[in-house]
This record gives structure tokens, sequence and C-alpha cells, in this order.
């Protein structure tokens, strides 16, 4: 990606880091090459830190078709008033110009397994040693009874950065006093596992600051439970009354029909009529790329070996974050951040001798309920008989006192802050 502005131009290609691609391979280099395929918690985080600490041994390619990247984990203060949009993007340039990682802004259309090559959207080859692929997820449009892709303006999901999150906000402010809006949860897996409820919150929230204190939020899930339930419910409960009511399956029946002309979601128990504001989070998979590549099953996730975040289908390649099987570990950011320096480091020590050690890893999603109440749940990981596993876990629990919850928003403001300087150098 060319956010310097001052790369080359090479087939189309914007490029930066000081090295024009497809230059190795006509110079004669003989530096071991890697290509990262999506700049998000696992993939930038990945490119960093095998540039970084291999010394500049190994020639780092990441592939990102977008300029500036949003953050989906804490997109939900964004809604909520709590940041600014520009709070939630970032740039990728000091990638380039602190750790040499080569930037292709372009889109990975196709992995070529037997060549060893990624196939970009402007026609130009990558060659690699190892390639890692962490494209994120992609939505089953299909999931939810009468919702689509083209619905999606309609009634959005905003489990995609960008657009889909300044229109969740523009819809939620829309809202009258007294307006419905209808949630339709994910089932399981899918990135965020908390993601629903804190949005839940943040609607509740913004609509009381709002003073439109009469309108209702009913989430609707077809699961019979969800990530810290109880801790949720009793927030708000404390919080917002009965602003919001949560429906498992065994209630509502599941989702017959959703109607984007009319606002209306028909369930086997009841029928909403004229919501104010309809959010279809749908059921999701692995990114598209990862698909077609063969690395995961036809609307699944990539299954990877726990010791090393390595395809179990192709040794050569790593897959991280949302689109992999990561036994007990959740699809969030902060897994993916750890999965990758797990991968970085297994790839320094294959292409570049450097010391190895066994496989680590943590998580902590923090959910922010209201100002100052922040719930928690995290854990540590090893993998152990062929899968990660949890050996210690936590969550917040009901009646935790005020400055405690406090502590973890300022815990939750720093590791954003933490993280994203991991992220992107």
């Amino acid at each position: 990606m060319d956010t310097t502005r001052r790369g080359l131009l090479l087939s189309g290609l914007a490029l930066t880091g000081g090295v024009a691609l497809g230059a190795p391979a006509l110079l004669g280099q003989t530096k071991p090459r890697v290509v990262v395929i999506g700049g998000g918690a696992g993939g930038a985080t990945a490119a960093r830190y095998i540039a970084k600490d291999s010394n500049g041994a190994i020639a780092v390619t990441l592939v990102e078709e977008n300029e500036v990247y949003q953050t989906c984990f804490h997109s939900n203060l964004y809604v909520g008033g709590f940041k600014s949009f520009d709070d939630i993007s970032h740039r990728y340039d000091a990638l380039a110009k602190n750790h040499g990682v080569t930037l292709a802004r372009a889109r990975a259309t196709a992995i070529d397994r037997e060549k060893k090559e990624v196939v970009l959207s402007t026609g130009a080859r990558l060659p690699y040693d190892r390639l890692v692929v962490s494209p994120g997820i992609d939505l089953k449009y299909d999931s939810v009874p009468g919702w689509s892709k083209e619905a999606e303006e309609a009634m959005p999901h905003g489990w995609k950065p960008g657009r889909q999150t300044r229109l969740i906000r523009e819809k939620l402010d829309a809202v009258p006093d007294g307006g419905l809006i209808v949630m339709i949860a994910p089932p399981n897996p899918y990135r965020c596992p908390p993601g629903p409820y804190e949005r839940a919150s943040m609607f509740a929230h913004a609509l009381k600051k709002a003073g439109k204190t009469a309108a209702r939020i009913v989430i609707l899930d077809p699961k019979e439970s969800f990530s810290k339930q109880g801790t949720f419910q009793a927030a708000w409960e404390q919080h917002y009354g009965t602003m919001i009511e949560w429906l498992g399956p065994k209630i509502h029946d599941g989702i017959k029909s959703v109607d984007p002309k009319t606002g209306t979601v028909v369930t086997g128990f009841e029928t909403y009529r004229n919501a104010a504001f309809v959010n279809v989070i749908p059921a999701q998979m692995a990114g598209e790329i990862a698909r077609s590549a063969g690395l995961a099953p036809a609307g699944g996730y990539c299954a990877i070996e726990a010791a090393s975040m390595r395809s179990t289908v192709d040794p050569n390649i790593y897959v991280l974050g949302d689109a992999c099987i990561a036994g007990d570990m959740p699809k969030s950011a902060f897994s993916a951040n750890s999965q990758a320096k797990v991968a970085a480091m297994t790839i320094r020590g294959e292409l570049a001798g450097a010391r190895t050690f066994p496989a680590r890893y943590t998580n902590t999603c923090w959910s922010l309920v209201e100002t100052d109440d922040t719930i928690k749940v995290g854990g540590r990981y090893e993998a152990k008989d062929g899968k990660i596993t949890a050996i210690d876990t936590f969550v917040s629990k009901p009646g935790e006192t005020a400055e405690l919850r406090k502590e973890n928003q300022a815990e939750n403001v720093g590791w954003y802050a933490g993280i994203t300087a991991d992220m992107f150098g």
C-alpha cells in the first residue's frame, strides 16, 4: 500500500518499503520471502514481527487493499459516542518506514499453492516461501431468511469496518423516542463473542443520553446463552431498566423472515413491525481467499496446527485470527495478535534459524456497558492434544465494585493503544 505516496508504480501496484514487487526474483535476491494477506490484528502483527525480529533477513510483503484500516474492535465505542471515527482509523505507513515491510495495496484474488504464488487484483503474482493468511470473516448472507447483500444498507450488520460502522451509528441516531431496535444475533462461531451485547449496551447508552428512554432494544438470539451473559444482564437492569430485552431460541422460536422494506421481523413467536432499526448480524465463515485456496471447507473455517498456527492443509501456509479454528480461543483481535506472534516466531525459526519456544497464547475481551462500567473475559492457552486449550480463564461477575469496573475500562483503553501500536509499528 502506498500510504507514503512516494512509492514506485509497477504492474499497476502502489508500492512502498523501498523494494519493488518482483525485484527479488529479477535481481537474484536470496532472502526468503514471506507474503502476508490481510492487514488486521493478525496480518499486520505477523508482518511487523517477522520483519522486525528477523533484522531484515526475511523479505516481508503485506497485501492489503485498504489504505486506512478501521478496527472492528472498539467500533462499538464509536457507536456509543465514546470515540470518534478517526480514533478507530489507522494507517500502514510505519510498517514500511520503520520495519521495511513492502506494502502491496491490492486485493489477493487467488493463491497458487503449487507454484507458491499469490495472485493480486492487478494481475501481479507474488512468490513466497511462507504465506500468512489472515483475511478475517465473510458473511453468510443467506443465513437470515429475507436478508441479503442488497439488504445490508437497510438492515446493516456492522460486522465489517468502514461504511457499515458509520451506518450503524446513523441508524441509531435516527431512532425516535419510543422506537424499536431489533438485533438479530449470530450463531456460533463468530467474530467477537461479546460484541453484539456490548453493542446493545452502547445502543441503550446513546438512547438514554439523548433522552430517548422509551426506546426498546430486543435481541433475538439463536444461541441458548452468550458470553458474559449474567454479568451483562445484571448491568443492563442496573443502568437501563427494561430498555434491553434478550430472547433465546426457546422463546422466539426462530427467525422466520425479515422484510428490509418495512422493517418487519417475523419469528415463530411474535412479529415485530415497523422497527426503527433492524441490526442483522448473520452467520459467518472464513474470508473468501482462504476458502478458494482450499484451506477451509465451503462455508467453514481453516484448521490449523495448535503449536504453530500452520494450516493442516499446506505446510507452507499459516492461518490467523477470525478465519481459523483456534480451539478454545475466541475470534478476537487480542487472539489474532497473540496467534500472529506464535506464527511469526515459527516462521523466523524455519527461514532464519531463529530460536523458537513452545506456543503460548492469551486473550482478553473487554465490553463497555455504561460509562466507566466495563466487564471482561479472557484466559491463557496452550497447545494440548492437537488443540489450542484453555489452561486458565476468568470472567467478570455481577456485583463487582464501581472502582473495579472503572479499572477495567482503563485497561481497555490502554490495551487498544497498545495493540494498535503493536500492529502498525
